[in-house]
């Protein structure tokens, strides 16, 4: 079914949540070994919702090459829906992960990034999007225009997922950032991306900066070290769940489906802070099972939900 074009105007009954942005192989290369796993932090996203339970549609652009059916076969498996005007490339793109000692992952990336143009037909209860679509052009024009249509009438959530090597000038990106950041009511970055976009600040500092760019919810993830919540009113520090690591590739991807899933089931409480310390224990848990295993492999929500109860036990 062509859901961009058919559904109803203001909602679809199969999906809670519309992702968009790039969906690539990962190529990860650590010490002699190389292996290719689907990948693309939006992909990622989409994929770790729909194990989560969530009924989930993808915008992406790949190509019909063998990357390309591998990638869909791979989202299918989970049962994300490739939403039309998904198939638009000639070649899928690929990014090359190498796999430092301490886990750590350095990426190349080869990739274009290109949407056509969307006039929604329904709007999901959240649409998130992040990363490379949102500053690469000539699909980044697209993917603003899309917010711009759809952030009245839906839950927005942006993960920038800076990649410097993809982007122009640091000042032509903050824009780009700073932009898109009025349009969303949940922004996630890694405390690296906001070393980058905002250097010499602290994480305080920062999120306080884009809580007043408009959005209502700041989230700085910091590895290790866990996540800091903050609203214009309060903030909330959440630890990371103790864990062994196998490599950090799509961490902060699982930490946002189930941050997303969180704010899909957090009733009328809005962001007191019972529900801030409730999302991000329950996305740090998220994370921490996917460190365990190698590539971007997010955690089921039965695994998910057995982490927690055992968190509540102990």
């Amino acid at each position: 079914m062509d859901y961009l074009r058919t559904a109803s105007p203001q909602t679809h009954p199969a999906l809670d949540v519309m992702v968009v942005g790039e969906a690539l192989m990962d190529v990860v290369t650590a010490g002699n070994r190389k292996v290719e796993h689907p990948g693309g932090s939006p992909a990622n996203v989409a994929y770790g919702l729909a194990r989560l339970g969530v009924g989930t549609g993808l915008l992406t652009a790949i190509a019909s090459d063998d990357r390309g059916r591998r990638i869909e076969e791979h989202l299918r498996s989970a049962g994300v829906i490739l939403l039309p005007g998904s198939r638009s490339l000639t070649s899928t793109a690929s990014a090359t992960a190498t796999i430092a000692p301490d886990g750590s992952a350095h990426y190349d990336f080869d990739i274009s990034w290109d949407l056509a143009h969307q006039t929604p037909a329904f709007f999901p209860k959240i649409l998130h999007t992040g990363s490379i679509a949102t500053f690469l052009h000539p699909g980044a024009s697209v993917v603003k225009s899309l917010l711009e249509q759809a952030h009245r009438h839906c839950v927005i959530t942006y993960d920038p997922n800076i990649r410097p090597a993809l982007l122009g000038s640091h000042v032509e990106a903050k824009a780009i950032f700073e932009e898109l950041v009025t349009f969303t009511d949940v922004v996630k970055l890694s405390d690296e991306d906001a070393q980058w976009l905002y250097p010499g600040r602290s994480m305080d500092e920062a999120a306080a900066h884009i809580l007043g760019l408009g959005t209502s919810l700041a989230v700085i993830t910091k590895g290790a070290e866990g996540a800091h919540f903050a609203t214009p009113g309060f903030s909330v520090s959440i630890p990371a769940a103790k864990t062994r690591v196998a490599d950090t590739i799509g961490a902060g991807d699982s930490f946002m489906s189930a941050l997303i899933l969180g704010l899909l089931n957090r009733g009328t409480e809005g962001f007191a802070p019972a529900v801030l310390d409730q999302l991000g224990h329950a996305a740090a848990a998220a994370a921490a099972i996917t460190v365990q295993r190698p590539g971007a492999n997010p955690p089921t929500l039965e695994e998910l939900n057995a982490v927690l109860e055992s968190q509540r036990v102990g």
